[in-house]
Order: structure tokens, then sequence, then C-alpha cells
């Protein structure tokens, strides 16, 4: 996927190399994630990376388990088919606007959201996390030059960053109380005293209920989504906003 962003980026000047290569770069990108994404549905054991990473509190963690599996096939799949889409939906645009840009944002945004899903560090899952907001403020605010869309990106760009904070509070807590950053190991949080544990559950219902839109901290939904052009706001919509759902059942 990045590498096909990149490219759009490099191509910014031709509409046709741009999409080509950004559409392109994301389809593939997507395809090639769904199929282990599909065999640990279907049963295959989970897959597991650790790498070593001069960063405190854990490793570089990588995991994909029926869980992380189960988010990650309707984000690729319609990543996908929102790259597909948007080729056309762009049509519009051309000799308007360079895409490239767009592209190589779209491209992050899809491989931040599969970072996030399969990330199992705190340190590495924010900066997995501050990628997918940025990567989604600059789609949101596509058509910059109307002063309503970058109104709605403002609005957004804060709300996710008010999110985030209580998110950083939260990691920064548990890394502290624990020992580690990495999620998943057994009876990690079992000797937290019952105020430090309701505590991280507000954090965590806060941060993560920003992104996902819960009541009452959806106020920036109605300006974000209206603004982003509609491939966009597809997967906003459809995928995105449901990893807070994530960050709360993990």
């Amino acid at each position: 996927m990045l590498l096909g962003g990149l490219a759009a980026l490099f191509a910014r000047n031709s509409f046709f190399w741009s999409t080509a290569l950004g559409a392109g770069g994301a389809i593939a990108g997507c395809v090639a994630g769904l199929v282990p994404a599909m065999l640990v549905t279907l049963g295959t054991p989970a897959e597991y990376m650790r790498l070593f990473w001069d960063v405190p509190y854990g490793t570089f963690y990588l995991g994909l388990d029926p869980l992380s599996a189960f988010f990650l096939l309707p984000t690729l799949g319609l990543c996908a088919l929102a790259a597909l889409y948007g080729g056309g939906y762009l049509q519009a645009w051309r000799g308007r606007k360079a895409l490239g840009a767009h592209w190589f944002f779209f491209n992050l945004l899809a491989a931040s959201m599969v970072m996030v899903i399969v990330a199992r560090n705190g340190v590495l899952f924010l900066m997995c996390w501050e990628v997918m907001s940025l990567a989604s403020f600059f789609l949101v605010t596509f058509e910059n030059e109307k002063e309503s869309v970058r109104d709605a990106g403002w609005i957004y760009l804060v709300a996710t960053h008010l999110g985030t904070a209580f998110l950083l509070v939260l990691f920064v807590l548990m890394g502290r109380e624990t020992g580690a950053m990495d999620f998943g190991r057994p009876g990690m949080l079992a000797g937290l005293a019952p105020s430090v544990a309701g505590l991280m559950f507000m954090l965590a219902l806060i941060g993560f209920g920003t992104k996902a839109g819960l009541m009452p901290l959806h106020v920036w939904l109605p300006e974000a989504h209206p603004a982003a052009p509609s491939h966009v706001s597809a997967v906003m919509s459809g995928v995105m906003i449901k990893t807070g759902i994530y960050g709360i059942l993990t």
C-alpha cells in the first residue's frame, strides 16, 4: 500500500498514473492482506511477530488473532472497493487538482488501520493511531478551498486528538502499573487495584469512544463525513470508526 501511495505521490502531475498507482497499490495491498486474515478466520493458528526496538515498555510486537482477522476482513475489503470507486469518482477533478497527495494519504490511512488492528504494543499502537488520524484529516480536507470543509477538518482534528490524549494517559498508566505495554500477556491486568482498573476503563472508553463516535463524543461525525470525498467517507464511516470498537474489545 505504502509503495503505491509513494509512487502516486511522485506521479502527482499525471492524473492517469497517480490514480492507477494509488488505487492499484491500495487494491493490491488489500487483496494480499485478505488472504492471511481469511485463513485465521477459518481456523489457522494465530500468527505473531516480535522484534526488539529501542523504545521503553515492550517490543515491536504484531499479532494476527481471530479478533484482529475479524476486523481486518471488512477493513481491507472496503478499502479495496473504495479505491476502485475512487478512481472513477475523482475524474471530476481531472485537470483541476493533482491527486498524488490524495492517493498517498488514502494508502497511508489503509495501512495505518491495518497496523492499528495488528499492533500488540501500546507505543506502536499510538503511533499508528496518530498516523491514521492525520491521514484521515488530509483526506477530509481534500476540497480545502471551501471554508466549510476546512472547518469540518479542524473540528475532526481537535476531536480525534482529544481522544488520543486520553489513550496516551491510558497507556502510560498501563506501563507504570504493569511494567510493560505489550498486549495479551495472561493476567497482566489481574493485579490492578479496582480504582486503577476503573480509571483505565474510563480512559479507554473516552479515547476509543471518540473515534467510534459514541454519544456524546460524536460531535465531529456530522461535520467530517459529508465534507470528505465519497469513497473516503465510506472508509471512515464503514471501518475507521470501528477501530474504536476494536480498541475497546482489545
